[in-house]
């Protein structure tokens, strides 16, 4: 092993993102968060993920909170470490395509409001959707760090990895992730990835993943040791299940070594002993199921990630159809191939899984077929590794051609008309963006707040009620 792989590995928490997104659907109050923000400050940290993926949509529509009043809070408070948040590519922080302009001004806001790093990922791995959001990003001075949805198949070999990370620096990336979702990625497999994409680019390797799975404490260890820079793990309380490995025991793990943090555990007890109240009070009120925090090993077994087995359960048990759970799974990698072999992440996970319930219960393939699998067999996410099935293509969407080009490029400027909509709301500039992500929901809340600000109550609806997927 060179020596320019042991060197002290880097640490990203996710506990103010991904982990309560995991875990409790992302229920985590501001309020909750900012009291520990000092003691987290002093960590020594690579970043604290804190903003983006559901907590925006969440905050909004569950908790009744600004996520941009949120940041600020969190910029205020974190003196010395960097804050980071997941962006979904062209999609932003939502579930479909935006138009550059919308793209490019939410990073912009992002950044001016406190964030140092973002994580940009596209559910195809379609580089085309992230361009917008890299070079805005890089523009802003922020750091612009492209996460590969991590996935297995045919398609899916070390040759593809390198090339494509090669790609990613070319386009002005300052590192690469390796995003693995659905804590698919094991051990041996981990050493072979890392030593793959070390080969073929000088960017920094961070890896993230779920515990979903069982395996994933040991797979940052053989990543770490193949010369993997930075990790991401979550705070204890909030570890495991379908959330990341503990920082604690990853701290612990490597202590001694040549890649020791120099974390001080004392100070990683505190911050522990803060969150355990509030895990259990979520626990309490059934917020958190206990249900994920153990080990599923059928996500090795079917390669579906955790949230999309749950929300498969939901589906069939709303049509009363819980009996045809093990043919919904044994049909998931069948659309997943007619359509192209997509990594399965938010909103490729939701489109397959949403066809694969519908041949299921129908009895007949492709017999009803949403519109999001008409976009992604039309290519409005964008081109997939492999050809979809001609087949299915012609029985979804008919003679209908394809687009070819970057998605994006067919969309006009949306930002004139979000602004016209928001007017009689607007506040902040922010508030234009909100509106473009969450429509409805972020009406729902500029009402609330304007009641509150005079004093009327006023009734909103609370909106359905939905697990979030990363």
């Amino acid at each position: 092993m060179s020596e320019i792989q042991k060197k002290p590995v880097q640490i990203v928490d996710t506990i103010l993102r991904d982990a309560h997104q995991s875990l409790i659907a992302t229920r985590m109050t501001t309020e909750e968060m900012l009291p520990i923000v000092p003691k987290l400050d002093e960590v020594g940290y690579k970043a604290v993920e804190c903003w983006g993926g559901a907590t925006f949509d969440a905050a909004l529509r569950f908790l009744k909170e600004d996520p941009w009043d949120r940041l600020r809070k969190f910029r205020d408070g974190f003196k010395k470490t960097k804050l980071q948040m997941l962006f979904r590519g062209q999609n932003i922080l939502g579930y479909k395509p935006y138009p550059d302009d919308v793209v490019t001004y939410f990073v912009q806001k992002s950044v001016a409001n406190g964030i140092d790093i973002i994580r940009i990922f596209d559910c195809l791995n379609d580089l085309r959707n992230l361009e917008t959001a890299v070079k805005a990003a890089k523009k802003e001075g922020a750091e612009a760090q492209i996460a590969l949805s991590y996935t297995l198949g045919d398609a899916y070999t070390l040759d593809y990895w390198k090339d494509i990370a090669k790609r990613i620096e070319d386009m002005g990336a300052d590192s690469i992730c390796i995003k693995d979702m659905a804590g698919l990625l094991v051990p041996t497999a981990a050493t072979e990835l890392v030593t793959a994409l070390k080969s073929s680019t000088k960017l920094p390797i961070e890896l993230h993943t779920h515990y979903t799975s069982g395996v994933a404490s040991m797979t940052y260890m053989k990543a770490v040791e193949a010369g993997c820079d930075i990790i991401d793990t979550a705070i204890s309380p909030f570890a495991l299940g379908t959330s990341q490995p503990a920082t604690e025991v990853m701290v612990q793990a490597f202590m001694g070594t040549p890649y020791d943090t120099g974390f001080d555990l004392n100070l990683l007890a505190e911050i522990a002993d803060y969150f355990r109240p509030i895990r259990d009070k979520y626990l309490e009120n059934g917020t958190l199921n206990p249900k994920n925090m153990g080990v599923n090993i059928k996500t090795l077994q079917y390669q579906v990630p955790g949230g999309m087995l749950s929300n498969l359960t939901s589906q069939l048990a709303q049509m009363h159809a819980e009996d045809k759970f093990y043919e919904v799974l044994e049909e998931v990698p069948r659309v997943r191939k007619d359509m192209g072999e997509p990594p399965l992440v938010t909103p490729s996970s939701q489109i397959v899984g949403t066809q694969a319930v519908m041949n299921v219960i129908t009895g007949e393939r492709y017999k009803t077929v949403p519109q999001e699998t008409k976009d992604i067999l039309s290519g409005k996410y964008g081109q997939t590794v492999k050809p979809f099935n001609p087949e299915v293509v012609k029985k979804c969407i008919g003679d209908v051609e394809p687009i070819t080009c970057r998605p994006a490029d067919l969309l006009e400027d949306g930002l004139p008309a979000f602004e016209e909509a928001v007017a009689p709301y607007k506040k902040q500039d922010e508030d234009v963006l909100t509106y473009a992500l969450f429509p409805q929901v972020a009406l729902d809340y500029f009402k609330y707040r304007d009641a509150q600000e005079t004093g009327v109550d006023a009734k909103v609806a609370d909106t359905e009620n939905k697990a979030y997927p990363v």
